[in-house]
């Protein structure tokens, strides 16, 4: 397993002020369908944070054998609320209830393996990860990403080589941020305080550490990287939670397919009724992507009664409300099902 410190630095001006993104106005036309781009089924990779790391996980555990790599921010281990609300808040988000028992965890796993409702061993310890989260973060407690980090050396066919932890001291919860002048100093949050859109302004660019970590050594971005950011309509892939708009990123490079993809997952607070749509375009993802032939799926979650900051499912809220376990971290959870949908969109080939 690899460990380093990142420190945060003094913001440096945007590198890719010039990158071409084009985006449709969510207000004036309605979106269209989520193109099929003929994404290469072998190079698909998750990153995600806070809800998003929570989810990015179950999606690996649920279909290991679909993905290369999994980033997971500031967030903590795999099914640690196991359906209930109570333990989400107070042991996996706070630990005033103590920690998650890694063991009971584990018995979980092999009781869904079992049952055929995750994947096998083998696939789920090919895996590359990145595991990143703050070490003044007030929301995701930093004892649960180091939980986290410590499941996966138990899956993990090698550890020392297939993962690695990255733990950022001064810094608190949310998406860490290279400047960006397409963004406002209003928009971003403090590093170590949070806030804002929860992009984090840090001066360092988590994106380009993970994508790194996950696929190797990738090509600089550059000022004329071309791609397209474009909505897209989620209501097909219906699902409880599940926003009516998402979007997609496709560089020029990938109109014709053979690209891989990038999952990405934002946090709670971080939707677009929220906040827009600064994560999408200013997650620091985009750059990285145009350069290296790499579409990146945006999907969207939404705020509700049952979930008012707008998370994934990470405790069970979207599942039925007679259920005493929930399968939302299965292959049977009415999200896991939705995001797998669309990956399935994005590998299949356009009608000629």
């Amino acid at each position: 397993m690899s460990w380093s410190d990142i420190r945060p630095a003094p913001l440096l001006p945007a590198l890719l002020a010039g990158l071409l993104f084009t985006a449709g106005a969510r207000a004036e036309s309605p979106p269209s369908e989520l193109p099929p781009l003929a994404t290469d089924p072998d190079d698909i990779s998750l990153i995600g944070v806070s809800s998003g790391g929570y989810m990015a996980t179950q999606l690996a555990v649920a279909w290991p054998q679909r993905f290369r790599g999994l980033a997971a921010l500031a967030a903590g281990p795999w099914s640690c609320a196991q359906g209930g609300l109570g333990r989400a808040l107070g042991q996996c988000m706070t630990t005033r209830r103590g920690d998650p028992d890694l063991d009971e965890l584990a018995i979980r796993l092999r009781d869904y393996r079992a049952r055929e409702l995750v994947g096998e061993e083998e696939d789920l310890a090919a895996l590359r990860a990145f595991v990143w989260y703050g070490e003044e973060d007030g929301v995701i407690d930093p004892s649960l990403g180091q939980a986290l980090a410590e499941q996966l050396e138990d899956w993990l066919a090698e550890p020392d080589i297939q993962l690695k932890v990255v733990r950022s001291s001064g810094v608190g919860h949310g998406w860490p941020v290279e400047a960006d002048e397409r963004l406002s100093p209003s928009q971003l949050g403090e590093c170590r305080d949070g806030g804002g859109t929860h992009l984090l302004a840090c001066g360092f660019d988590i994106a380009g550490e993970a994508l790194s970590w996950l696929h190797g050594e990738l090509k600089p971005p550059a000022e004329d990287d071309a791609a397209r950011l474009i909505p897209f309509d989620q209501t097909p892939f219906d699902a409880r939670g599940l926003g009516d708009i998402g979007y997609v990123l496709i560089p020029e490079a990938c109109e014709s397919g053979g690209c891989g993809l990038t999952v990405a997952l934002h946090g709670c607070g971080m939707t677009l009724e929220q906040i827009d749509n600064a994560f999408v375009r200013h997650s620091g993802l985009n750059e990285w992507a145009a350069a290296n032939r790499r579409v990146v799926l945006y999907p969207q979650a939404t705020t509700s009664l049952a979930n008012p900051q707008g998370c994934w499912d990470w405790w069970g809220f979207a599942e039925s409300t007679w259920q005493l376990d929930p399968l939302h971290d299965t292959r049977e959870g009415v999200q896991v099902r939705a995001l797998m949908a669309m990956i399935d969109r994005l590998e299949a080939r356009p009608e000629r």
